[in-house]
């Protein structure tokens, strides 16, 4: 059993992007993707498969969740955080001696455009400690204006395809953590849910934003009272109502999590201005018309 699981977890990290280069996947499957066996028994498909204009597609569709899609909001300082975000991602880049609970992400991006040999402005290949290089947001606003700044937008607004790239690798690879991650008598629904989600452009979106959005719920500090509030804790809250897809489930869980996690927050600036927010980008989690999956 643990080796056939084992081969389940292998299988499972491999999406594709049908159209986009891989640095380190040359020899990637057909973008149907593989058929997966669960540990109870039936074939479980959880491969995700966009065509590099749907990941245009979702890209854009993230910037526009995290500010409308604003040119000045690639580099942003969001009142009651202790970090800057940058990029179409909101990535978050933490200040020197910050030791934040949440997990930062744009270093992870820059170094994956190093990979794909992005032209990247000296200035801030040359940092080191590789930090934000402001400590608060008084710093950030005063230098806000400065061509620095401004080029850092720039780089940013011209790399907003490897952005997406990078946006969709992490959810590729959080698939096979967060189902070890789940107990495991409910290892073989979580997989289940995943299969359901990825047979529906709407539910591949979902997947994809979520995990840059709000995490893959694996890290020990991303918690509130004990509670997470990441993938893993969306797809144990899911109901198994026959009435409902798997989208409008995974919509409805968001929100319980999302929920429970302002609630437990010891700011108010989570229930009283972010949790509407954040409910305002759950609605976007529906079947779109503007692409189908990719076969």
């Amino acid at each position: 059993m643990f080796g056939k699981y084992l081969v389940l977890l292998s299988l499972m990290s491999v999406l594709v992007v049908t159209g986009c280069d891989s640095t380190n996947e040359d020899n990637a499957p057909e973008s149907d993707g593989p058929q997966l066996t669960s540990l109870t028994g039936p074939d479980v498909d959880v491969s995700l498969a966009l065509t590099s204009a749907q990941l245009d597609w979702v890209g854009q569709q993230i910037f526009r969740n995290e500010c409308a899609g604003r040119f000045q909001c690639l580099v942003h300082w969001n009142d009651g955080e202790a970090f800057p975000s940058l990029g179409i991602g909101h990535f978050i880049w933490y200040p020197e001696g910050v030791e934040g609970r949440f997990v930062e992400s744009f270093p992870a991006l820059m170094e994956y455009m190093e990979q794909r040999q992005v032209d990247i402005p000296e200035w801030l290949r040359a940092l080191e400690p590789f930090d934000a290089p402001w400590r608060e947001k008084a710093d950030f606003l005063a230098v806000d204006d400065s061509l620095r700044v401004a080029e850092l937008r720039e780089f940013l607004a011209g790399t907003q395809g490897i952005q997406a790239e990078f946006i969709f690798r992490r959810a590729r690879q959080s698939l096979a953590k967060v189902i070890e991650a789940a107990p495991d008598n409910q290892k073989p629904e979580i997989a289940a849910r995943l299969e359901s989600l990825s047979q529906t452009p709407g539910g591949v979106y979902a997947i994809i934003d979520y995990v840059n959005f709000k995490g893959e719920g694996l890290s020990p500090t991303e918690r509130y009272e004990g509670q997470g509030w990441g993938l893993l804790q969306v797809l144990l809250e899911m109901s198994e109502s026959p009435d409902q897809s798997a989208l409008v489930k995974f919509r409805e869980a968001a929100d319980t999590v999302l929920t429970r996690r302002a609630a437990n927050a010891e700011n108010p600036i989570e229930r009283e201005r972010w949790l509407p927010g954040w409910r305002k980008r759950l609605e976007t989690y529906a079947e779109p018309p503007v692409f189908k999956i990719s076969k």
